[in-house]
C-alpha cells in the first residue's frame, strides 16, 4: 500500500478559490505557502584548535599588558616624559589582536 503524500493539491475545488485562482499548484501540508526542494548541508566536523593558537592569544595579552604597565612605569625609552602615547596603542593593539585570534580556538 502506497504511503499518503504530505503534499495536498489546491485546485477548482478548494474552497475560497476565485476564479483566476484556479490553477493547481502543489503545497506543503497544511500551509498556504509552495513547497521547495531543500538539499542536506553536509557538515564537516572541525576538531581542536591547533596548539598554537592560544599560546599565540595568551602571548599576545600578555605582551600587551606588559607594555602597557611598562609604559607607566616609564621603564620604556621615551616614555619618562609623558608626551608617547604609542606604546600605550601597541599595547591596546596587542590585546585588541590576541582577541581575535582567541575567536579561532575551538
Amino acid at each position: 500500500m502506497a504511503k499518503p503524500s504530505k503534499r495536498r493539491i489546491e485546485g477548482d475545488d478548494a474552497p475560497g478559490d476565485t476564479p483566476a485562482a484556479t490553477s493547481r499548484r502543489v503545497t506543503a501540508k497544511g500551509t498556504g505557502s509552495p513547497a521547495r526542494y531543500t538539499p542536506k548541508t553536509q557538515t564537516v566536523a572541525k576538531g581542536p584548535s591547533p596548539k598554537w593558537v592560544p599560546i599565540t592569544m595568551f602571548s599576545l595579552w600578555g605582551a600587551g599588558l606588559l607594555v602597557i604597565i611598562l609604559n607607566y612605569m616609564s621603564v620604556l625609552p621615551g616614555s619618562s616624559d609623558g608626551g608617547n602615547g604609542w606604546y600605550l596603542v601597541g599595547g591596546l593593539v596587542a590585546i585588541l589582536v590576541g582577541i581575535m585570534v582567541s575567536t579561532q580556538y575551538r
